[in-house]
C-alpha cells in the first residue's frame, strides 16, 4: 500500500446544482418586471384606487352621462331648428294647431298642469319578514321592471298627458327595462329610487293606479318586506319635452 503522503489529494466535492436557486431569483426577476409595467400603465395613479380601471359599472355611468350631455345638445339645436322653421314657412293657423297638437302627443314639447309622482324603492337593506309573511328571497327585495311598467301603464290608463320617469320624458317608442337592479332608459341608466310624474287629473290617476291588478300586487310586498311606495300629488307640473333623437331604427332582410 502507498504511503498516505504519497497519495494525490482528493477533490473536494461539487456543490450540487439548486435548481432552486436559479427559480427564485427568476421571480425576484419577473416580479421587477411586473413593478415597472405596473408604474408605467399607471403614470403615477393609484391602479387599486381608480376604479374605471377595475370595474365595467364606472363605464356605464360614464357612457350615461355622456347620453345625457348629448340629449342636452340635441335639444338645444332642436330649439334652434324650431325657432327658424316657424319664423316664416307660409303655413296657417289651423296648419300651426294641428302641428302644435302633433308635437304634444308625440311628447317633444312640454306639457304643464296637476298631476302626481309615484316613487319606488328597494327594501332595506335590513328587510325582514312582516309578521305571516315567508322570509324573503333576494328577489322579494328589489323593484324590478315589471313594477315600473305597471305604474306607467296605469298611469297611461289613467289619462296621463305626459309621463317623465326619472329625468326623462317618455315617447311611443320609450321602452322601460331593467338590468338587475337598475333602470336601463333611452340609452342612460338609473339606480332606485325611482321616480315616475305624470300630469293629468290627479283623482283619475290615482283611481288608475288603485285598480291594477299588477301594482295591488306589488304593494303586497310593500306590506311584507318594506319595499317603497309613496304618492305625491302635484297642484301644478311641468313636464319638459323628449329631447333625445325620435329616428325609427329597425332590421332589414338580408337579401342574395
Amino acid at each position: 500500500m502507498s504511503n498516505s503522503a504519497d497519495s494525490p489529494a482528493e477533490p473536494a466535492p461539487r456543490r450540487p446544482w439548486r435548481p432552486v436557486r436559479v427559480l427564485t431569483a427568476g421571480v425576484f426577476a419577473l416580479a421587477g418586471l411586473i413593478f415597472v409595467t405596473s408604474f408605467n400603465t399607471a403614470k403615477g395613479t393609484n391602479i387599486r384606487e381608480d376604479a374605471s380601471l377595475l370595474k365595467l359599472s364606472d363605464l356605464i355611468r360614464e357612457r350615461s352621462h355622456k347620453n345625457g350631455e348629448l340629449d342636452e345638445s340635441t335639444a338645444a339645436v332642436r330649439d334652434e331648428v324650431d325657432a327658424l322653421a316657424r319664423r316664416d314657412d307660409g303655413s296657417t293657423k289651423a296648419e300651426d294647431e294641428k302641428l302644435g297638437a302633433l308635437e304634444k302627443a308625440a311628447g317633444t314639447t312640454a306639457v304643464a298642469g296637476q298631476g302626481l309622482t309615484v316613487t319606488l324603492n328597494d327594501a332595506p337593506p335590513d328587510a325582514r319578514a312582516a309578521p305571516g309573511y315567508p322570509e324573503p328571497q333576494a328577489n322579494d327585495l328589489v323593484i324590478h321592471q315589471q313594477d315600473l311598467q305597471a305604474v306607467v301603464n296605469a298611469l297611461w290608463k289613467g289619462g296621463a298627458e305626459g309621463i317623465r320617469v326619472m329625468d326623462q320624458r317618455l315617447i311611443s317608442t320609450s321602452a322601460v327595462r331593467c338590468v338587475g337592479n337598475t333602470l336601463i332608459l333611452q340609452g342612460r341608466v338609473y339606480s332606485p329610487p325611482y321616480k315616475i310624474t305624470a300630469v293629468g287629473d290627479s283623482g283619475r290617476l290615482r283611481r288608475a293606479l288603485e285598480d291594477s291588478t299588477a301594482i295591488q300586487n306589488y304593494l303586497l310586498y310593500v306590506k311584507a318586506y318594506g319595499l317603497g311606495w309613496k304618492v305625491d300629488g302635484h297642484e301644478a307640473v311641468t313636464l319638459p319635452g323628449y329631447s333625445g333623437t325620435v329616428d325609427l331604427h329597425h332590421a332589414k332582410p338580408v337579401t342574395d
